[in-house]
């Protein structure tokens, strides 16, 4: 049973203190099995768009669950959100 996680963390951003959302991506091929392929996807403040990769001292990164799914294709390896399906556009919004 082949899983996927999804890790997201939050901390301040250096630059104006917005809120920085850092993710990462692991398997695991059981739910004993410890976690393998592990990879960065990156990080940046929702606020300036400032990429800071970690937080730095004193403040602590606040980690959230980690969110579980079914291994799936990928599309193109080269770029994760080529996974994603983008949703139609409904009469009347934009």
């Amino acid at each position: 049973m082949r899983k996927q996680y999804l890790h997201l963390s939050a901390y301040p951003c250096d630059t104006c203190a917005g809120p920085v959302i850092a993710a990462s991506t692991a398997v695991r091929e059981n739910e004993i099995s410890k976690e393998t392929d592990i990879k960065h996807v990156g990080a940046i403040c929702l606020s300036c768009g400032h990429r800071q990769e970690k937080a730095t001292e004193p403040a602590r990164a606040r980690h959230l669950l980690p969110i579980a799914w079914e291994t799936v294709a990928v599309v193109d390896a080269r770029h994760p959100t080529a996974a994603f399906v983008e949703a139609p556009k409904h009469a009347g919004l934009h």
